[in-house]
């Protein structure tokens, strides 16, 4: 169950009694908010707050005291220019705060970004559920002969069937040994904080995330990337349909500039210029690497 009944009757009493504000609100966002987005099988990702909008960054940009004279149309040249030029502390006047449920193995990826605040269910307090991600057969792969990070082929028949049982077995043998020698029945039984060590990396977890604007940003160009591990690129692009009604101008800036753009090296722009002066430029005459010329023409299609 993505949300267990105490969360949903919490939500349910907050969203009935909506309070009057005079700061900014987006309509986009307060339609998201405290909602639950599945995301996997058992993990979810929710608005608990947010801070500022689309003025709020040519506000800061131009400090001023209110949006003056300029148009709609003003505000979104000015923060495709900020995007586009990388200024990037006008963005860092929004705010977001996200209630995310997720497998271990996937939050210690999305912890790497090192530039948000985190508060995370404590297993040495309480004691977590018996929900692990098990991917679905289309997700289980194989590994990649090209990219030692990513992954190849999808498994198929008896092979991908013999992967998912593993999982599946190991989980549960897992949790029924924690529940084993955390249990006070007959025994003292072991500190919470010692038997957790004996769970698997595929159970959920659930946090807080609190981040800037600018750096989850930072975060969605990474993880919503085609390159990104699936586990992770589905909880970023669910982010994303949430970020797009917050912020519609920021976030088509982002979807052009960086979702949709690409950073070339002076070696590649150098390429360019010769092809379009009607060179045939190979790996061979080009200067770069052949992990570096393959990138390259990914980017060229």
């Amino acid at each position: 169950m993505p949300l267990t009944p105490d969360q949903l009757a919490e939500i349910e009493e907050q969203r009935s009694t909506p309070q009057p504000t005079l700061r900014a609100v987006s309509p986009g966002m307060e339609q998201h908010l405290y909602k639950a987005v599945p995301v996997l099988d058992h993990g979810f990702v929710r608005v608990i707050d947010y801070m500022g909008d689309d003025a709020a960054i040519c506000q800061a940009a131009r400090v001023s005291y209110g949006k003056g004279t300029k148009s709609v149309q003003n505000d979104e040249g000015l923060i495709r220019y900020l995007m586009r030029h990388w200024h990037s502390t006008p963005f860092e006047m929004c705010e977001i705060k996200l209630h995310v449920k997720l497998p271990v193995f996937v939050a210690r990826q999305w912890i790497r970004h090192r530039t948000a605040n985190v508060n995370e269910y404590s297993a040495r307090y309480s004691i977590l559920d018996r929900e692990f991600y098990i991917p679905a057969p289309e997700h289980v792969n194989a590994q990649s002969v090209v990219n030692n990070q990513g992954r190849g082929g999808v498994l198929e028949g008896a092979e991908a069937a013999r992967v998912l049982e593993i999982l599946k077995a190991d989980s549960n043998r897992c949790y029924d040994n924690y529940e084993k020698m955390i249990s006070q029945e007959g025994q003292d039984g072991l500190a919470r904080e010692l038997a957790r060590m004996n769970l698997p990396a595929n159970v959920y977890t659930q946090w807080y995330w609190k981040v800037d604007l600018h750096n989850l940003f930072h975060f969605l160009r990474l993880r919503a990337d085609a390159h990104a591990q699936y586990e992770i690129r589905v909880y970023a692009e669910a982010i994303c349909a949430m970020v797009a009604d917050w912020v519609p101008a920021a976030y088509g800036a982002f979807e052009d500039y960086r979702l949709g753009g690409a950073t070339l090296s002076g070696r590649a722009l150098d390429c360019m210029r010769r092809m379009l002066k009607g060179e045939e430029v190979t790996q061979e005459t080009s200067g770069m690497s052949k992990g570096e010329w393959r990138e390259f023409m990914e980017v060229l299609g």
